[in-house]
Protein backbone atom coordinates (compact mmCIF):
# COMPACT_ATOMS: atom_id res chain seq x y z
CA UNK A 1 0.00 0.00 0.00
CA UNK A 2 1.64 3.20 -1.44
CA UNK A 3 1.88 6.42 0.82
CA UNK A 4 0.46 9.42 -0.59
CA UNK A 5 1.88 12.93 -0.20
CA UNK A 6 -0.73 15.67 1.46
CA UNK A 7 -1.17 19.25 1.73
CA UNK A 8 -0.17 20.48 5.30
CA UNK A 9 -2.98 22.96 6.59
CA UNK A 10 -1.54 26.27 6.99
CA UNK A 11 -1.57 27.75 10.83
CA UNK A 12 -2.25 30.58 12.54
CA UNK A 13 -5.37 31.92 11.35
CA UNK A 14 -6.09 34.56 13.92
CA UNK A 15 -5.26 37.63 11.61
CA UNK A 16 -6.61 36.05 8.44
CA UNK A 17 -9.17 38.37 6.57
CA UNK A 18 -12.71 36.74 6.33
CA UNK A 19 -12.43 35.52 2.88
CA UNK A 20 -9.41 33.35 3.94
CA UNK A 21 -11.23 32.23 7.15
CA UNK A 22 -13.64 30.82 4.41
CA UNK A 23 -10.85 29.56 2.64
CA UNK A 24 -9.72 27.25 5.29
CA UNK A 25 -12.96 26.15 6.14
CA UNK A 26 -13.14 24.38 2.51
CA UNK A 27 -9.91 23.29 2.94
CA UNK A 28 -8.51 19.65 1.71
CA UNK A 29 -8.99 17.65 5.03
CA UNK A 30 -6.25 15.31 6.33
CA UNK A 31 -7.36 11.83 7.41
CA UNK A 32 -4.63 9.13 8.40
CA UNK A 33 -5.25 5.62 8.13
CA UNK A 34 -3.57 3.13 10.12
CA UNK A 35 -4.13 -0.64 9.49
CA UNK A 36 -2.64 -3.31 9.29
CA UNK A 37 -0.55 -4.98 5.94
CA UNK A 38 -3.07 -7.48 4.11
CA UNK A 39 -5.71 -5.44 4.86
CA UNK A 40 -6.72 -4.09 1.31
CA UNK A 41 -10.17 -5.30 1.52
CA UNK A 42 -10.61 -2.67 5.09
CA UNK A 43 -9.13 0.51 3.05
CA UNK A 44 -11.05 0.00 -0.22
CA UNK A 45 -14.16 0.28 2.07
CA UNK A 46 -13.49 3.06 4.07
CA UNK A 47 -12.45 5.44 1.09
CA UNK A 48 -14.89 4.41 -1.27
CA UNK A 49 -17.32 5.15 1.38
CA UNK A 50 -15.27 8.47 2.29
CA UNK A 51 -16.11 9.18 -1.44
CA UNK A 52 -19.81 8.08 -1.24
CA UNK A 53 -20.00 10.74 1.00
CA UNK A 54 -18.71 13.21 -0.77
CA UNK A 55 -14.86 12.53 0.07
CA UNK A 56 -13.47 13.36 -2.99
CA UNK A 57 -9.67 12.45 -2.65
CA UNK A 58 -7.26 15.14 -4.12
CA UNK A 59 -10.01 17.43 -4.10
CA UNK A 60 -11.98 17.56 -0.56
CA UNK A 61 -10.07 15.15 1.72
CA UNK A 62 -6.04 13.68 1.57
CA UNK A 63 -5.20 10.15 3.11
CA UNK A 64 -2.05 9.28 4.80
CA UNK A 65 -1.90 5.62 5.24
CA UNK A 66 0.39 3.56 7.58
CA UNK A 67 0.15 -0.11 7.28
CA UNK A 68 2.72 -2.80 8.85
CA UNK A 69 2.27 -6.64 9.83
CA UNK A 70 5.76 -6.02 12.90
CA UNK A 71 4.34 -5.42 16.00
CA UNK A 72 7.35 -3.59 16.73
CA UNK A 73 6.31 -1.05 14.42
CA UNK A 74 3.27 -0.37 15.01
CA UNK A 75 4.03 2.42 17.71
CA UNK A 76 6.35 3.90 15.81
CA UNK A 77 3.55 4.66 12.93
CA UNK A 78 1.14 5.64 15.87
CA UNK A 79 3.58 8.63 16.90
CA UNK A 80 4.29 9.27 13.19
CA UNK A 81 0.54 10.14 12.24
CA UNK A 82 0.62 11.47 15.42
CA UNK A 83 2.87 14.47 14.56
CA UNK A 84 1.61 15.09 11.55
CA UNK A 85 -1.69 16.14 12.72
CA UNK A 86 -4.56 15.02 10.53
CA UNK A 87 -8.40 16.09 10.89
CA UNK A 88 -8.91 12.72 11.57
CA UNK A 89 -7.32 8.76 12.09
CA UNK A 90 -8.86 5.61 11.42
CA UNK A 91 -7.65 2.71 12.68
CA UNK A 92 -8.52 -0.98 12.19
CA UNK A 93 -7.02 -3.47 15.08
CA UNK A 94 -6.88 -3.27 19.11
CA UNK A 95 -3.12 -3.21 18.68
CA UNK A 96 -3.08 -0.21 16.74
CA UNK A 97 -5.75 2.01 18.28
CA UNK A 98 -3.70 1.37 21.65
CA UNK A 99 -0.49 2.50 20.42
CA UNK A 100 -2.83 5.68 18.82
CA UNK A 101 -4.18 6.45 21.90
CA UNK A 102 -1.00 6.33 23.45
CA UNK A 103 0.28 9.01 20.77
CA UNK A 104 -2.51 11.21 20.93
CA UNK A 105 -4.99 12.30 23.27
CA UNK A 106 -6.19 15.39 20.84
CA UNK A 107 -6.87 13.57 17.10
CA UNK A 108 -10.29 12.49 16.64
CA UNK A 109 -9.66 8.82 16.31
CA UNK A 110 -12.36 6.07 15.02
CA UNK A 111 -11.74 2.24 15.19
CA UNK A 112 -12.98 -0.71 13.61
CA UNK A 113 -12.24 -4.51 14.30
CA UNK A 114 -11.56 -3.73 17.92
CA UNK A 115 -13.25 -6.45 20.24
CA UNK A 116 -14.86 -4.96 23.74
CA UNK A 117 -13.66 -1.24 23.57
CA UNK A 118 -15.14 -0.72 26.92
CA UNK A 119 -13.40 -3.67 28.49
CA UNK A 120 -9.96 -2.30 26.76
CA UNK A 121 -10.13 1.26 28.61
CA UNK A 122 -10.46 2.95 24.70
CA UNK A 123 -13.66 4.35 25.70
CA UNK A 124 -15.53 5.30 28.93
CA UNK A 125 -18.95 3.61 27.91
CA UNK A 126 -20.77 2.63 24.47
CA UNK A 127 -23.42 5.24 24.32
CA UNK A 128 -20.50 8.08 25.89
CA UNK A 129 -17.28 7.33 24.63
CA UNK A 130 -16.12 10.70 25.89
CA UNK A 131 -11.99 11.46 25.14
CA UNK A 132 -11.15 11.47 21.42
CA UNK A 133 -12.02 7.90 20.29
CA UNK A 134 -15.57 6.34 19.13
CA UNK A 135 -15.83 3.97 16.23
CA UNK A 136 -17.57 0.67 15.32
CA UNK A 137 -16.91 -2.70 17.71
CA UNK A 138 -15.72 -6.01 15.94
CA UNK A 139 -17.80 -7.75 19.26
CA UNK A 140 -18.22 -8.29 22.56
CA UNK A 141 -16.60 -10.97 24.86
CA UNK A 142 -19.66 -12.79 25.26
CA UNK A 143 -19.75 -13.88 21.91
CA UNK A 144 -16.82 -16.19 22.77
CA UNK A 145 -19.40 -18.78 24.18
CA UNK A 146 -20.90 -18.51 21.10
CA UNK A 147 -17.98 -19.73 18.95
CA UNK A 148 -17.10 -22.41 21.82
CA UNK A 149 -20.68 -23.92 20.85
CA UNK A 150 -20.36 -23.86 17.73
CA UNK A 151 -16.87 -25.76 17.89
CA UNK A 152 -18.18 -28.21 19.83
CA UNK A 153 -20.64 -28.78 17.30
CA UNK A 154 -18.79 -29.00 14.66
CA UNK A 155 -16.58 -31.37 16.61
CA UNK A 156 -18.17 -33.03 19.16
CA UNK A 157 -15.76 -35.64 20.12
CA UNK A 158 -13.08 -32.49 21.22
CA UNK A 159 -12.53 -32.29 24.92
CA UNK A 160 -9.95 -29.95 24.89
CA UNK A 161 -10.02 -26.31 23.92
CA UNK A 162 -6.84 -24.10 23.41
CA UNK A 163 -7.44 -20.01 23.54
CA UNK A 164 -5.01 -19.11 20.86
CA UNK A 165 -4.28 -15.03 21.98
CA UNK A 166 -2.17 -12.74 21.18
CA UNK A 167 0.60 -12.77 24.28
CA UNK A 168 1.19 -9.07 24.00
CA UNK A 169 -2.42 -8.40 24.36
CA UNK A 170 -3.09 -10.11 27.45
CA UNK A 171 -4.96 -7.38 29.12
CA UNK A 172 -7.41 -7.48 26.10
CA UNK A 173 -7.94 -11.17 25.59
CA UNK A 174 -9.12 -11.61 30.03
CA UNK A 175 -12.42 -10.88 28.64
CA UNK A 176 -12.45 -13.56 26.23
CA UNK A 177 -10.76 -16.05 28.46
CA UNK A 178 -13.28 -15.51 31.12
CA UNK A 179 -16.26 -16.28 29.19
CA UNK A 180 -14.50 -19.25 27.82
CA UNK A 181 -13.51 -20.47 30.79
CA UNK A 182 -16.92 -20.52 32.27
CA UNK A 183 -18.44 -21.87 29.88
CA UNK A 184 -16.25 -24.74 28.91
CA UNK A 185 -17.58 -27.11 31.75
CA UNK A 186 -20.89 -26.98 30.86
CA UNK A 187 -19.50 -28.30 26.83
CA UNK A 188 -17.66 -30.96 28.55
CA UNK A 189 -14.99 -29.33 27.41
CA UNK A 190 -11.06 -28.32 29.52
CA UNK A 191 -9.93 -24.76 27.98
CA UNK A 192 -6.26 -23.45 28.34
CA UNK A 193 -4.26 -20.72 27.37
CA UNK A 194 -1.82 -20.52 24.34
CA UNK A 195 0.05 -17.41 24.39
CA UNK A 196 1.35 -16.50 20.85
CA UNK A 197 3.35 -13.79 19.02
CA UNK A 198 6.20 -14.76 15.96
CA UNK A 199 5.59 -17.44 13.63
CA UNK A 200 7.57 -19.80 15.56
CA UNK A 201 5.47 -19.70 19.01
CA UNK A 202 2.88 -20.67 17.40
CA UNK A 203 3.69 -23.78 15.86
CA UNK A 204 5.57 -24.25 19.34
CA UNK A 205 2.31 -23.90 20.79
CA UNK A 206 0.12 -25.88 18.14
CA UNK A 207 2.62 -28.48 17.90
CA UNK A 208 2.93 -29.19 22.01
CA UNK A 209 -1.15 -28.69 22.07
CA UNK A 210 -1.44 -31.71 19.25
CA UNK A 211 0.42 -34.17 21.40
CA UNK A 212 -2.73 -34.83 23.31
CA UNK A 213 -5.72 -36.39 21.14
CA UNK A 214 -9.43 -34.68 20.81
CA UNK A 215 -8.07 -31.00 20.58
CA UNK A 216 -9.56 -28.14 19.20
CA UNK A 217 -8.54 -24.70 18.88
CA UNK A 218 -10.15 -21.11 19.10
CA UNK A 219 -8.73 -18.35 17.58
CA UNK A 220 -8.97 -14.38 19.34
CA UNK A 221 -8.85 -11.89 16.82
CA UNK A 222 -5.82 -9.47 16.98
CA UNK A 223 -3.17 -8.44 15.04
CA UNK A 224 -0.58 -11.53 15.75
CA UNK A 225 -3.12 -13.93 14.94
CA UNK A 226 -4.36 -11.66 12.08
CA UNK A 227 -1.27 -11.40 10.46
CA UNK A 228 -0.35 -15.37 10.67
CA UNK A 229 -3.88 -16.75 9.96
CA UNK A 230 -3.19 -18.75 7.00
CA UNK A 231 -0.02 -20.27 9.30
CA UNK A 232 -2.34 -21.01 11.67
CA UNK A 233 -5.13 -22.80 9.22
CA UNK A 234 -1.89 -24.62 7.81
CA UNK A 235 -1.09 -25.90 10.81
CA UNK A 236 -4.84 -26.32 12.48
CA UNK A 237 -5.26 -29.04 9.43
CA UNK A 238 -1.63 -30.30 9.46
CA UNK A 239 -2.84 -31.73 13.03
CA UNK A 240 -6.44 -32.26 12.53
CA UNK A 241 -7.61 -29.37 14.75
CA UNK A 242 -11.37 -28.17 14.61
CA UNK A 243 -10.66 -24.30 15.16
CA UNK A 244 -12.56 -21.31 15.30
CA UNK A 245 -11.17 -18.71 13.81
CA UNK A 246 -11.76 -14.44 14.16
CA UNK A 247 -12.65 -13.53 10.48
CA UNK A 248 -14.01 -14.53 7.25
CA UNK A 249 -10.51 -14.12 6.03
CA UNK A 250 -9.13 -16.91 7.92
CA UNK A 251 -11.50 -19.13 6.60
CA UNK A 252 -10.72 -18.34 2.63
CA UNK A 253 -7.19 -19.52 3.69
CA UNK A 254 -8.31 -22.81 4.57
CA UNK A 255 -9.32 -22.14 8.43
CA UNK A 256 -12.35 -24.40 9.47
CA UNK A 257 -14.99 -21.94 10.52
CA UNK A 258 -15.67 -18.21 11.53
CA UNK A 259 -18.43 -17.17 13.76
CA UNK A 260 -18.62 -13.21 13.85
CA UNK A 261 -19.56 -9.83 12.17
CA UNK A 262 -18.86 -8.53 8.67
CA UNK A 263 -15.51 -7.07 9.71
CA UNK A 264 -14.69 -5.19 6.51
CA UNK A 265 -18.35 -3.87 6.20
CA UNK A 266 -17.18 -2.56 10.07
CA UNK A 267 -14.66 -0.56 7.87
CA UNK A 268 -16.70 0.88 5.59
CA UNK A 269 -19.41 1.99 8.45
CA UNK A 270 -16.60 4.18 10.32
CA UNK A 271 -16.34 6.19 7.75
CA UNK A 272 -19.48 7.88 8.28
CA UNK A 273 -18.28 8.67 11.70
CA UNK A 274 -15.22 10.26 10.64
CA UNK A 275 -17.39 12.00 7.64
CA UNK A 276 -19.04 13.53 10.55
CA UNK A 277 -16.53 14.34 12.82
CA UNK A 278 -14.80 16.66 9.20
CA UNK A 279 -18.63 18.03 9.66
CA UNK A 280 -17.68 19.31 13.02
CA UNK A 281 -19.21 16.86 15.50
CA UNK A 282 -17.53 15.29 18.52
CA UNK A 283 -15.93 11.74 19.24
CA UNK A 284 -17.83 12.00 22.91
CA UNK A 285 -20.81 12.59 21.01
CA UNK A 286 -20.75 9.44 18.60
CA UNK A 287 -21.90 6.69 20.61
CA UNK A 288 -20.08 3.39 19.67
CA UNK A 289 -21.97 0.79 17.64
CA UNK A 290 -21.77 -2.93 18.24
CA UNK A 291 -22.62 -5.43 15.28
CA UNK A 292 -26.04 -5.89 14.35
CA UNK A 293 -25.68 -9.56 12.60
CA UNK A 294 -23.25 -12.15 12.92
CA UNK A 295 -21.99 -14.54 10.44
CA UNK A 296 -21.06 -18.64 10.34
CA UNK A 297 -18.93 -19.13 7.77
CA UNK A 298 -17.72 -22.82 7.39
CA UNK A 299 -14.93 -24.67 5.04
CA UNK A 300 -16.46 -27.51 3.89
CA UNK A 301 -13.02 -28.76 2.16
CA UNK A 302 -10.95 -28.43 5.64
CA UNK A 303 -13.63 -29.96 7.77
CA UNK A 304 -13.43 -32.91 5.15
CA UNK A 305 -9.71 -32.87 5.60
CA UNK A 306 -9.59 -32.84 8.95
CA UNK A 307 -12.37 -35.73 9.12
CA UNK A 308 -15.50 -34.27 10.07
CA UNK A 309 -18.92 -35.56 9.34
CA UNK A 310 -20.90 -32.63 10.54
CA UNK A 311 -24.44 -33.37 10.54
CA UNK A 312 -27.62 -31.88 8.73
CA UNK A 313 -28.75 -30.17 11.97
CA UNK A 314 -25.32 -27.93 12.47
CA UNK A 315 -25.32 -27.60 8.32
CA UNK A 316 -28.41 -25.77 8.88
CA UNK A 317 -27.14 -22.91 11.08
CA UNK A 318 -24.31 -22.26 8.68
CA UNK A 319 -25.16 -19.13 6.93
CA UNK A 320 -21.93 -19.04 4.12
CA UNK A 321 -19.99 -22.41 2.60
CA UNK A 322 -16.57 -22.15 1.78
CA UNK A 323 -14.53 -24.93 -0.60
Amino acid sequence: MRRRDFIVAIGGTAAWPMAALAQQRDRIRRVGIFIPTGFDNHYIAFTKEMAALGWVEGRSIRFEERATNRLEQVPIHAAELARLAPDAIFVASSSMLQAMRDATSDIPIVFAVVIDPVSQGFVSSLPRPGGNITGFANVEFGVSSKELDLLKKLAPTIDRVAFMYEAALATGAAGMWTVIENAAPSLALHAVKMPVGAPDDIERAIVAFAREPNGGLLVAPSFATSQHSELIAKLAMRYRLPSMFPSREAVEAGGLAFYGTDTIDLSRRAASYVSRILNGEKPRDLPVQLPVKYQFILNRKTAEAIGLDISANVLALVDEEIG
